[in-house]
């Protein structure tokens, strides 16, 4: 929680000036170098699960069925081992730093001022059931912030998808490579591609992810308010990551697969608009094609946005208080 500014009036020569407080600073410093850092590691922590879960989800792009009923995830982790080398499993994590860093610092900053803006709303402020009320604004809250975040930052969230994807062919060779590509070959709307449908899904994903971390963090502290703020947050998060990806999952797979649509100089494979999409999956993939990955990611989100949230209050809480010190 930020630190609650005083603003002061100091007399210089008998001007009356206003005096902003540092603690105000601190606290916005605080809680961007918290959230930057909380993304950053959980995804470096996770990141083998993470290219496992995307290169599930675009099986079905260049695959039949009778190959995706094969493959299982120990066999795609030995063949990353055996073609690719064990560091393979790490593919486009440079990138994703390089995302999750701003990426988690304006979601985690704009969710804490959402909130505010929130609570200033008279038909939420004054909404007798206040569990309904914070639920809301968490919900609604959150939802904004994760839109805010993937919009700002979406041409690194592209990159990481195309570099992960990659296996034995090296086409994109870096960051600054792939950028530089993508804007000759596709233009420079090509480094947006996907971005509506990545809206649609970010946006309930991150909304349903914090209502339930601040739904399940305040009935367990009401009930044991002694327990440590570390498993707490550890515990939350997962559940929560779980609940938003299971729900949000199919419109992740098509957003992926929509962020490939022309990489590596390869001919469209969906020249088609969302709904188009989930139609051509159900079809040639069945129902079971939109969960695509869905293991993986379990793995993968249980302790990913849990390190997360942790990292995230924990931090927050250090820095308050060298800032305070």
């Amino acid at each position: 929680m930020q630190t609650e500014a005083r603003v002061g009036v100091a007399v210089d020569g008998g001007v009356r000036k206003l005096v902003q407080p540092q603690k105000q600073q601190a606290g916005t410093v605080s809680q961007l170098l918290a959230g930057g850092v909380a993304g950053a590691l959980s995804k470096t922590c996770t990141a083998p699960l993470a290219r496992l879960t995307i290169l599930f989800q675009i099986q079905g792009m260049h695959s039949n069925v009778a190959t995706l009923r094969k493959t299982s995830i120990w066999n795609e982790a030995s063949r990353i081992i055996h073609e690719e080398g064990f560091r393979a499993f790490w593919k486009g994590n440079l990138v994703t730093i390089a995302h999750r860093l701003p990426y988690s610092s304006v979601n985690f900053y704009s969710y804490e001022h959402y909130k505010k803006l929130l609570k200033m709303v008279p038909g939420l402020q004054s909404h007798r059931d206040k569990a309904s009320s914070d639920l809301c604004i968490h919900f609604f809250g959150g939802g904004l912030a994760g839109i805010t975040a993937a919009a700002s930052t979406y041409p690194l969230d592209l990159v990481r998808t195309r570099l992960a994807a990659q296996r034995n062919v090296i086409y994109y060779r870096g960051i600054w490579h792939a950028l530089q590509t993508i804007v000759k070959e596709e233009g420079v709307f090509g480094l947006y591609k996907g971005l509506g449908t990545t809206l649609l899904t970010v946006g309930p994903n991150i909304a349903i992810s914090f209502s339930v971390y601040e739904t399940l963090r305040s009935f367990w502290q009401s009930h044991r308010s002694d327990d440590s703020t570390v498993v707490v947050s550890l515990a939350c998060g997962s559940l929560s990551g779980i609940a938003s990806s299971t729900t949000t999952f199919p419109l992740d797979l098509v957003r992926r697969r929509k962020q490939l649509e022309g990489a590596c100089g390869r001919a469209h494979v969906y020249n088609m608009g969302l709904f188009g999409v989930f139609r051509q999956i159900i079809r040639t993939e069945g129902v079971r094609g939109l969960y695509r990955g869905i293991l993986p990611e379990y793995y993968k989100v249980v302790p990913g946005v849990g390190i997360c949230f942790m990292t995230y209050e924990t931090l927050k809480m250090l820095l308050a208080d060298i800032g305070s010190a």
